[in-house]
């Protein structure tokens, strides 16, 4: 009867609320777009039901039958092999390493050889140029050649050169020679450019600059792990969240299973599925944005440790294999503060530049001293050919004897015996002397080819050196005071920034720390909080199952629970993520991993 009288009951509260709302539509302007169901048809549809088919949880683009292993190890080595910025970063390393040898390049020692040959023939304009006709023609072939070499230190440089040259003329005494040479010259500043000059200048700024790209790179690599450690961390809690929202939403369709089974069985209203249902599809669409979430951070992990975007392993689901660490630990400020002074990049780089500018600043100073070189050059001259005519003895001839349309001392002498056989004076013709002519002799040591030539070279009999000191004194020189001002500005500058950047990270090494500790009390808070909710939730189950209970209560309990446990999943992993960050903000990340960057060479 009791039955009967609750079924008649609903049956009425159903029509009244029917008849409700279809007054209320009548009210309405606008008319209703769907016809109004009947009573009949609401109860009907009150009936026992089966359970609905769980939501499709599957991924867009992900294959659930590839699943792939990760643990974090994994995840930081596969984004220090293929990570994009760190590529980038590692090219920049690399660039700056071929820059500074292409600056040391300048002390590499250089060879040179210069062939040319000459042929000339020219008018001489005049009969006394001691050729054998009006016209000289020469022939010459030479073979320069040079090692020059400057120096590292100090400044100077020096040149070892050999010349060779061959001659064939018509007004020489030779008719082919041979000349070569050896010698070496030397340039050393005495002042300005002996200590610094702008090449070493420019060679020991691009080793900074190297050291600056290598802690760049060190900088760029702790960042990415520190996003590594993050993304994993998210990824981890977005699959445990998904799996606390399905176990959720296993105990609503339990429930609602239990339902169906007394409303089968006529113990229960229909009417009491509809409270069921309610929730039912309110953790059904919690399961359905977690579900979301983890392609989130499955995404962004992926980005990381991933080269390219055609990779099959984009198609693959991501299991992480490490758990946060239940055990929690308390970090000290001033253990933090120590390690991030020591460590951190930023304050390398900023060191790094103090010193680029140290050494512009000596290179200014430098160009202020007045410039004196010394200057020095030796060498040896060697000599050999072919003579014109063979040798003759001595024999006597007058001492002036010739044409004198051709021979100058002949021209003289006829013009003197005119003057002298004037009437007036009647001397007549001048007596000219008889003398011995010893006939120009050819040294028989130069007498020969190229080799003869070589021998009288290094016989050292012909040489040649030369020392001096080039003085150049400015007489205001602006520009380099000017700009040994503008170093010592920037000096000041890099001071301020160094400042700036020690607060900047003060402040971040403060924070972490304390978002370490934060994390380590709400981690602990969340542990109790979930404990609990498992108790009261356990509690109001026994008594839902003896009748003392309500399912809207049930649902309050195990709603709390989940959120609870979600706390708890969310409060471990943010504490992984704040030890993280820690090791980022004090640069202890590539210790704490076990990363071991190789410096660049110098």
């Amino acid at each position: 009867m009791a039955t009967i009288l609750y079924n008649r009951l609903t049956k009425v509260f159903i029509l009244s609320l029917v008849f409700f709302c279809g007054g209320v539509m009548a009210q309405d302007a606008t008319p209703s777009p769907t016809p109004t169901p009947s009573a009949d048809d609401v109860l009907k549809n009150l009936k026992a039901r089966p359970l609905p088919p769980m939501p499709d949880l599957k991924r867009v683009g992900i294959d659930n039958t590839n699943i792939k292993t990760l643990s974090m190890n994994e995840a930081i080595h596969k984004a220090l092999e293929n990570n994009n910025d760190i590529e980038i970063a590692k090219d920049d390393v690399r660039i700056n390493e071929q820059t500074l040898r292409s600056l040391e390049g300048i002390f590499d020692p250089v060879f040179t050889i210069n062939p040319r040959f000459t042929d000339s023939t020219q008018d001489t304009g005049q009969v006394f140029s001691g050729a054998s006709s009006s016209t000289i023609s020469q022939r010459s072939f030479q073979t320069n050649s040079d090692f020059t070499k400057a120096l590292t230190r100090g400044g100077g440089s020096y040149s070892v050169f050999f010349n060779n040259q061959r001659d064939s003329s018509n007004s020489s005494l030779f008719t082919t020679s041979y000349r070569p040479t050896l010698g070496v010259t030397f340039t050393q500043p005495i002042l300005r450019g002996r200590k610094i000059d702008n090449n070493r200048r420019q060679i020991s700024i691009q080793k900074k600059r190297l050291a600056q790209s290598d802690a760049d790179f060190r900088r760029q690599t702790i960042d990415v792990i520190t996003r590594v450690q993050r993304s994993y961390w998210d990824l981890v809690f977005a699959l445990r969240d998904q799996q606390n929202k399905l176990e959720n939403l296993n105990l609503t369709r339990e429930n609602l299973r239990q339902v169906e089974a007394k409303i089968a069985a006529g113990s229960a209203a229909p009417l009491n599925r509809a409270e069921v249902q309610t929730e039912l599809a309110n953790r059904e669409a919690d399961v359905l944005i977690a579900t979301q979430n983890v392609s989130l951070a499955e995404n962004t992990l992926k980005a990381l440790i991933y080269r390219d975007t055609n990779e099959s392993d984009w198609a693959s689901a991501l299991t992480p294999t490490d758990r946060p660490d239940p055990n929690v630990v308390s970090v000290t400020l001033n253990d933090a503060l120590k390690d991030a002074v020591g460590n951190r990049p930023e304050l390398s780089r900023l060191k790094l530049e103090k010193e680029i500018n140290a050494i512009d600043i000596d290179y200014f100073r430098d160009q202020t001293k007045p410039r004196i070189d010394f200057n020095g050059t030796f060498s040896l001259n060697g000599l050999a050919g072919t003579p014109r005519s063979p040798n003759q003895d001595p024999f006597t001839t007058l001492l002036i004897t010739g044409d004198p349309i051709t021979n100058a001392n002949a021209f003289l002498l006829q013009q003197i015996n005119i003057l002298r056989n004037i009437p007036t004076i009647g001397l007549g013709n001048a007596i000219v002397p008889p003398v011995t002519v010893t006939p120009s002799q050819t040294p028989t040591k130069l007498i020969g080819g190229y080799g003869q030539a070589l021998g009288n070279l290094f016989k050292l009999d012909t040489r040649f050196y030369e020392v001096g000191v080039t003085i150049q004194f400015p007489l205001r020189n602006k520009t380099a005071q000017a700009n040994l001002a503008s170093s010592k500005i920037q000096q000041e500058r890099i001071d301020t920034q160094t400042r700036q950047q020690e607060q900047v990270i003060i402040v971040e090494v403060r924070n972490a720390v304390q978002a370490v500790e934060t994390a380590r009390l709400r981690l602990v808070t969340a542990r109790i909080a979930r404990e609990n909710a498992e108790i009261q939730l356990a509690g109001e189950q026994k008594l839902f199952q003896v009748g003392r209970s309500t399912t809207f209560l049930l649902f309050q309990r195990e709603n709390t629970l989940a959120a609870a446990r979600n706390a708890e999943i969310r409060a471990e992993t943010d504490y992984n993520k704040a030890l993280a960050d820690l090791q980022k903000a004090t640069s202890t990340t590539l210790r704490v991993n076990n990363v071991t960057i190789d410096s660049p060479t110098k």
